[in-house]
């Protein structure tokens, strides 16, 4: 992607209607296809009227861009998109996606919502959740859009949900937790904490059944929480103070300069976006195939249609359409290829078969005429060998007799191609004729050479992707393992011995298909599909380089 083509401001990505339909809008579908390189893709989410996108423009290197609200009406709808050059990542993109604002009074549409969150959970590389004041309890129950996520997401379209949960590890994005306008002292016991300290806090369980104070079940306050931990193990956490310290300033945050607000609100915004540019990964999709800003555009398109059809978006479906997309394209780039060899073959051929019936014509030619002239010779041979030309005036007898004889020839017919004159010489010609096809081949033999080692190149590079791949998914497992482990072993210290036998099967699950995939069972699952249309092709190829080797020994010939 070209500077030129970066955006000077955001775009809608995702329109949301006013019957809570979901429309991936044809301009930014074009700008994604015009991405040919890995992206970095944050998304913002929260409640309305919260300062999301006063972060995402500033993760932009901008002072404004998405629309800030400073009323209580939400600003942004659907959710929009912003492609910007990875100031760190050479060769990157990075797409930032502000979301609608959650709970929007004017909307009311709870399901809606959720769909929204889900789907910039599927799209990013990091998640960004913003709220205000504390991390409470209200905070989570507001949150509990990610204990739905089980319901609105799968990772096979054949096995239980139940069995699928704690897979979520490994394909989820990192998770960001920002806390606006926070007013309170970082303390817990009287101890000095840090942010992310705070946040493991708020996120601590309870035990027993019943909370007394509260009214209600002990599993409903710990499963937001419980949600939090399963999903997202790599989790930060970013307090901010209060920008401003007037109401009237807090509404126009956008054209306010660095010297008018909070010097504590600036280090915090500084190193929020620092830790994102520098820790939020490439995107990749289940498998670690890394995903460019074209293979995004087409996420968003299944996605949005999967959700737009009533069923729930499925991370292997998705995986298996963009491998199709993938194999088609690798598909059709062979057939060029194998085009390209056939058109040289046919005109060789052609070539070939002119060249030999022209060398057939010459050489029964050749013959024909070396019996006439040795017929229309055999008297003058015989006066020369009488001496009938060495007497005098025979010089003279001897010129009108074989002018006789070369008019003769020349008017008897069918003599084909070797007639042999005085001013015109076929051989040359024909020598003439077989050099230049002698250079065309030169060159043709050069010409599939150079795709033969392009074909070669294409297979190892494929190899190297895939074997890339591969150990990209151990990766996935040896952190969901560690996550579960690190996890497991907080629930032992805190005494919920069932939740951490139930993690114990969580492990030997992970740990039984790490051992499945370095058994190389991944080849025949994934590489094969991919790899047998340009297999298919190598035939053809062959069968091209057989058909020329046979031509050149027949223009040899």
């Amino acid at each position: 992607m070209s500077c030129s083509k970066y955006m000077p401001a955001p775009v809608c990505l995702i329109e949301n209607d006013e019957n809570g339909k979901l429309h991936m809008k044809k301009e930014a579908k074009a700008i994604l296809d015009g991405i040919n390189e890995p992206v970095v893709v944050v998304s913002v989410v929260g409640l309305y009227r919260t300062g999301k996108s006063y972060l995402m423009n500033r993760l932009a290197g901008q002072q404004s861009g998405f629309a800030l609200g400073s009323t209580i009406e939400s600003k942004t709808k659907g959710i929009w998109m912003w492609c910007v050059r990875h100031p760190n990542k050479k060769g990157h993109t990075l797409v930032l996606l502000d979301t609608e604002g959650l709970g929007d009074v004017a909307k009311g549409d709870s399901k809606n919502d959720g769909w929204i969150f889900c789907l910039a959970v599927l799209l990013s590389s990091t998640l960004v959740y913003n709220s205000r004041g504390t991390i409470d309890n209200t905070a989570l129950e507001k949150l509990h859009y990610v204990a739905e996520l089980a319901e609105n997401i799968k990772i096979r379209s054949t096995e239980a949900e139940d069995e699928e949960d704690s897979e979520f590890v490994m394909f989820f994005p990192s998770f960001t937790w920002v806390v606006r306008d926070f007013t309170l002292d970082l303390e817990i016991d009287g101890k000095k904490v840090t942010d992310d300290d705070y946040l493991e806090f708020a996120l601590n369980l309870k035990k027993g059944i019943l909370d007394r104070s509260v009214g209600r079940k002990i599993s409903d306050y710990n499963l937001p929480r419980e949600c939090i931990k399963r999903y997202f193990p790599s989790r930060k956490c970013f307090v901010f103070p209060f920008p401003v310290t007037s109401q009237e300033d807090m509404t126009r945050l956008e054209i306010l300069q660095d010297q008018d607000l909070a010097q504590r609100f600036l280090e915090v915004t500084g190193n929020f976006c620092d830790h994102m540019l520098v820790n939020s990964a490439v995107k990749r999709l289940k498998g670690g195939h890394i995903v460019t800003g074209q293979l995004l555009g087409r996420l968003v398109e299944i996605y949005v249609d999967t959700i737009n059809s009533g069923e729930v978006p499925c991370l292997d479906n998705a995986v298996v359409v963009l491998a199709n997309l993938e194999n088609q394209a690798a598909v059709q780039e062979a057939l060029k290829v194998y085009q390209r060899g056939m058109e040289e073959v046919r005109h060789a051929l052609s070539l070939y078969v002119s060249l030999y019936l022209l060398e057939q014509n010459q050489m029964a030619s050749e013959r024909k005429c070396r019996d006439l002239l040795k017929d229309l010779f055999a008297d003058m041979n015989k006066w020369l060998q009488d001496g009938e030309y060495s007497q005098s005036g025979g010089y003279e007898l001897y010129k009108r007799d074989r002018d006789a004889i070369v008019e003769q020839y020349r008017r008897e017919p069918n003599k084909g191609v070797r007639v042999r004159t005085l001013s015109v010489s076929i051989s040359t010609l024909l020598e003439q004729k077989l050099k230049e096809e002698e250079e065309k081949r030169i060159e043709n033999d050069r010409m599939m050479e150079t795709e033969n080692m392009r074909h070669e190149d294409m297979v190892k590079q494929m190899q190297e992707k895939f074997n890339k791949e591969l150990e990209q998914q151990q990766q996935e497992r040896d952190r969901a393992i560690e996550s579960k482990l690190k996890e497991q072993e907080e629930m032992l210290k805190k005494g919920f011995n069932q939740k951490a036998e139930n993690l114990e099967e969580e492990i030997k699950k992970l740990n039984n298909e790490k051992k499945r995939l370095s058994g190389g069972s991944i080849f025949k699952d994934y590489v094969m599909p991919f790899l047998r249309p340009l297999v298919e092709m190598v035939p053809n190829l062959l069968m091209q380089r057989l058909m020329l080797n046979s031509l050149k020994m027949g223009l040899k010939r």
